[in-house]
């Protein structure tokens, strides 16, 4: 129980103070009445390069903000707790891979938000589980296309026309979680084994077959 117990704080922790990070920073824009968007992602200019550390902790109102804020626990929470060995590599490449991208190839506009990550966190736990194949890695998979399976349609700019939506950082936050699924599909957690699969492995190397037998044998 108390290995449990840890676990799950583990699980816990890491969303929680990047949740306070983002919040605090929000906070911190409507008690001094200021914006801190100019920080944000513009691509391809060095000034706009800050932005691949400190968009993703901007957001535009508060409602931008806690629509992120709820996936980014659930999915946080969830990659820490299955993926413990590898969770902060997989969190930072993201993070930082996606913004790259967003930087190298996004159009000429601030770019904040932490939605790629969400995106990212999604991709990833949805196709590792797929590539592992083991059965609650597997059901989470599930668990994310059932919850987030709708997030598949932010990567299309031409069906939210009237809304300021970076698809971009959707776009290279799927394609990030998608590519460290891959990478580190020999990492973390695998599929278990049990005695009677490794029995019948064994069943192959027994011997000769009877029919294989020498003449005198039979």
């Amino acid at each position: 129980m108390s290995n449990e117990k840890n676990r799950l704080f583990y699980s816990l922790f890491f969303p929680t103070v990047f949740l306070l990070i983002i919040w605090a920073v929000k906070l911190a824009e409507y008690l001094l009445d200021i914006s801190f968007v100019e920080y944000g992602l513009w691509p391809r200019t060095a000034e706009g390069a800050i932005g691949i550390i400190t968009a993703p902790l901007i957001h535009g109102d508060f409602n931008h903000l806690f629509a992120n804020s709820v996936p980014l626990f659930v999915l946080g929470a969830s990659l820490f707790y299955f993926y413990r060995s590898i969770a902060l590599r997989v969190f930072f490449l993201i993070y930082f891979f996606a913004n790259i991208w967003v930087w190298g190839m996004g159009r000429e506009a601030y770019h904040i938000g932490a939605s790629g990550i969400v995106y990212g966190l999604a991709s990833f736990l949805f196709v590792s589980g797929l590539i592992r194949k083991e059965p609650r890695l597997m059901a989470i998979s599930m668990f994310v296309a059932f919850l987030y399976g709708s997030f598949i349609w932010g990567i299309f700019p031409e069906l939210f026309p009237e809304k300021n939506i970076s698809w971009e950082g959707h776009l290279m936050g799927l394609l990030a979680g998608i590519i460290f699924a891959i990478y580190f599909r020999k990492k973390g957690p695998q599929k278990r084994r049990y005695s009677w699969e490794f029995d019948d492995e064994d069943d192959d190397d027994d011997g000769p077959a009877y029919w294989k037998l020498p003449p005198g044998f039979e």
